[in-house]
């Protein structure tokens, strides 16, 4: 299944989501979520520069917590947040995963 689709194709879909959560009050709704724009890996310097043209057309703060450079704007209950993962925290990322599979913990015994 591919991830990539086309700007229409994401919108029609959210369209399409809302109209059938419109036309269907059984069906439930979240309380809220999340829509993620990751921008791609470059150097960080691009990526806040992108990040920063974001903020400005969406009229919204960034944020730069835990190598993490972000910029969100509420709906509601609906959030749309674009993220840069700087370098550093790209690079932590890829140390703690290369451990992945390496240690195994112990199942859990039960008391008796």
């Amino acid at each position: 299944m591919s991830t990539t689709h086309s700007r229409p194709a994401f919108i029609a879909g959210l369209r399409a989501l809302a109209d059938l959560l419109e036309a269907r009050p059984e069906i439930p709704t979240p309380w809220g979520t999340t829509v993620h724009h990751f921008v791609p890996d470059t150097q960080d310097a691009d990526m806040h520069a992108e990040l920063d043209r974001l903020a400005a057309l969406l009229g919204s703060h960034i944020d730069g917590a835990d190598g993490h450079y972000t910029t969100t704007l509420f709906f509601g209950p609906i959030e749309y947040r674009a993220v840069a993962i700087l370098a550093e925290s790209r690079a932590r990322y890829a140390a703690h995963d290369s451990y992945r599979g390496c240690v195994i913990p112990d199942s859990p015994h039960e008391d008796r």
